[in-house]
C-alpha cells in the first residue's frame, strides 16, 4: 500500500472522529426510559398506557413486558435493568419488606427509601387480593366467606405459585382462617378457566380482573381482614428520581395519579379478557378518551412502535435461535472439552457429573431470577441458563460412550502402536460420535423448550406470546408460540439425525 493512500487516510481521521463524536452527542441527548411489567394482563395494559404517554412527549420507551412475577421486576428494578414498573401497596409491604403490620403509604414511602427504591403517587384503583369461586359454590357457602371453607375438604384448591409463596398469600390466609386444605399451584392465567370449566373449586384471583365477569366468578368476603389494601403506584429508583433529567418524565407519570377508579380497570381488564380487544388498543383508547395524547399523535395503523407479539413470529423465531443456537454452541464445546479431560480419570469425572446433574435440578425460573443480581435481564443471563442445562445431556452420554468402549479394541489398538492421541482419534471418537450426538440433540430440543421461559426476564423468543397467552388466557396467543417450538424441536431433530448420519460415516472411512 503507498505512503500516499496512507497519509491521506491520515488527514481522513480528525474528520472521522469528529463526526462520531457529533453523532454520539446526539444520541446522548434523547430520553429514554425503560418499563417493565409483571406477566399478568393488567400490568400489561398499564404499563403500556404509560409507553404511550411517554412517547408522545417524543420519549424512547423500551418495553420490557410480562417478566416474571414480583421478585424479577423488583430485582431487575434496583440493578437497573428497568427503570419503572408498576408495584401495589400491598406487594410493597408483605412480599417486599415482609411487614407482618398493615402500615400507611407514608410509612412505606420511607421504608422502600431505605431500600433505594422511590414510590410515586398511587393511580387509584385497589386490586386487592381475593378468593374466587364459581356461583354455584358460593351459594353453598354460609355468608359467602373465606372462613365458610373450613370443613369442605372435598373442594380442590389450587392457588397460582406466586400467591402458594408470598407471605400475604397461602400460608398467612390458612393460618388467620384455620384451613387445612392440601392445595397445589397453577398459572394464575390458566386458573380462571379451571375454576369456570369446574376442573378446580377455589382459586385467588385480583379483585380487578376482567376474567371475573366473564366467568361469573363470586369473590368471598374476607371477614377477617387479611388481605391488605393493594393500591396500583409506580414504583422507580429514588436515584433515578432525584436526576433533574429525569424531570420531565415523572411529570408525565404523575398525571395517572388518582385517573383510575376500581371500576375503570375492571372495565379495561374486561376489554381485553372478554371482548378480545388487543391490551395495545385498549391502552390506545384510553389515553385518546383521558386526553393525555392527542388524537393523531399515534398512528392507528402501527399503534406507535408497540410490541405486538401476536403477528411478529419471525422476530420471535429469529430470537429463539439465537437463544438455543448460541447456548447449544457454547455447551456442545465446554461439554466435549470437559468430557474429553475426565473421561479417563475416574474421580474427576464423578465429580463433574455430580455438579451437571446438580444444576439440572434447580428449577429454570428460579436459575433466571438468580442470575439477574450478577447478569440483569435479557439476552445475557438466558443464554448461560440454556447453557447450563445443556451441560448434563452432553457430558453425561460422552462419557458414558468414552468410558464403556470394548477393551479387547484398546487392546488391540495397544498391540498396533497408537498412541493416546490416536486411539482417541481412529478408535474412541469414531465408536462413541453417535452417543455424544445423542446427547448433544437431547440438548438441543431441551434447550428449544426451556427457551420458552427466557421470556420471563425479557429475553425474546417464542416465549413471548407464550407468557402473554398465559396471562391474556388467549389460547391463540399461546398456540403461536407452542407450535412454532415444537416444530422447532422436530426439525432440529431431523437435522441432528442427518448430520449424526454424516459423521459416524466420516468417522468409519478415516477408521
Amino acid at each position: 500500500m503507498s505512503k500516499g493512500w496512507f497519509k491521506v487516510r491520515l488527514k481522513l481521521l480528525p474528520l472521522i472522529l469528529t463526526t462520531f463524536f457529533i453523532f454520539s452527542g446526539l444520541s446522548a441527548t434523547e430520553r429514554s426510559i425503560t418499563i417493565g411489567s409483571k406477566n399478568f394482563g393488567e400490568n400489561f395494559l398499564l404499563a403500556e398506557i404509560l409507553a404511550l404517554m411517554l412517547e408522545s412527549e417524543g420519549l424512547s420507551v423500551d418495553r420490557a413486558f410480562g417478566l416474571g412475577g414480583t421478585l424479577i421486576c423488583y430485582e431487575a428494578l434496583r440493578n437497573e435493568e428497568i427503570d419503572l414498573y408498576f408495584e401495589y401497596t400491598g406487594t410493597l409491604s408483605r412480599a417486599v419488606l415482609n411487614l407482618e403490620e398493615v402500615v400507611s403509604e407514608e410509612s412505606l414511602a420511607e421504608q422502600l427509601l431505605t431500600q433505594g427504591l422511590f414510590m410515586m403517587p398511587r393511580l387509584g384503583f385497589n386490586n386487592t387480593y381475593a378468593i374466587a369461586v364459581r356461583r354455584e359454590t358460593a351459594n353453598l357457602l354460609k355468608g359467602k366467606t373465606i372462613g365458610a371453607l373450613g370443613g369442605q375438604e372435598d373442594l380442590k384448591v389450587v392457588f397460582s405459585h406466586e400467591f402458594l409463596e408470598r407471605p400475604d398469600g397461602w400460608n398467612g390466609l390458612s393460618r388467620r382462617y384455620g384451613l387445612s386444605f392440601s392445595v397445589s399451584g397453577i398459572e394464575h392465567g390458566l386458573a380462571y378457566r379451571a375454576l369456570a370449566d369446574g376442573v378446580i373449586d377455589v382459586t385467588d384471583a385480583y379483585s380487578t380482573d376482567g376474567e371475573l365477569e366473564r366467568y361469573d366468578l363470586v369473590l368471598l368476603n374476607d371477614s377477617l381482614s387479611f388481605f391488605p389494601t393493594y393500591f396500583a403506584v409506580p414504583l422507580v429508583r429514588a436515584s433515578w428520581a432525584s436526576d433533574k433529567e429525569n424531570a420531565s418524565i415523572l411529570r408525565v407519570i404523575e398525571k395517572l395519579s388518582g385517573e383510575i377508579d376500581d371500576a375503570t380497570m375492571r372495565s379495561l381488564n374486561a376489554q381485553v379478557v372478554s371482548e378480545g380487544i388487543t391490551y395495545q388498543r385498549v391502552a390506545r383508547a384510553f389515553v385518546l378518551q383521558k386526553g393525555f395524547v392527542a388524537d393523531g399523535v399515534i398512528e392507528a395503523e402501527k399503534e406507535s412502535v408497540l410490541r405486538d407479539i401476536s403477528s411478529d413470529l419471525s422476530r420471535n423465531l429469529i430470537r429463539h435461535l439465537e437463544l438455543t443456537g448460541l447456548a447449544l454452541f457454547f455447551g456442545t464445546f465446554f461439554g466435549l472439552a470437559i468430557s474429553l479431560f475426565a473421561y479417563d480419570k475416574a474421580g474427576i469425572s464423578k465429580i463433574v457429573l455430580s455438579l451437571c446433574g446438580l444444576l439440572q435440578t434447580i428449577p429454570s425460573l428460579a436459575l433466571l431470577a438468580i442470575m439477574i443480581p450478577i447478569f440483569g435481564i435479557g439476552f445475557l443471563p438466558a443464554v448461560i441458563a440454556l447453557f447450563l442445562y445443556s451441560l448434563l445431556p452432553i457430558v453425561r452420554n460422552s462419557l458414558t460412550a468414552l468410558t464403556t468402549i470394548d477393551p479387547v479394541l484398546i487392546s488391540v489398538s495397544d498391540a498396533l502402536g497408537m498412541t493416546k492421541w490416536q486411539q482417541l482419534r481412529l478408535v474412541k471418537l469414531p465408536l462413541s460420535a453417535p452417543a455424544i450426538f445423542a446427547g448433544i440433540r437431547t440438548a438441543a430440543v431441551i434447550s428449544i423448550g426451556t427457551a420458552t421461559l427466557a421470556a420471563f426476564i425479557g429475553a425474546g423468543g417464542l416465549g413471548d406470546p407464550i407468557v402473554v397467552g398465559l396471562s391474556l388466557s388467549d389460547m391463540n396467543l399461546i398456540l403461536q408460540g407452542a407450535i412454532p417450538a415444537a416444530l422447532l424441536a422436530l426439525l432440529t431433530e431431523y437435522c441432528f439425525g442427518k448430520a449424526e448420519s454424516a459423521v459416524s460415516s466420516r468417522y468409519r472411512k478415516v477408521s
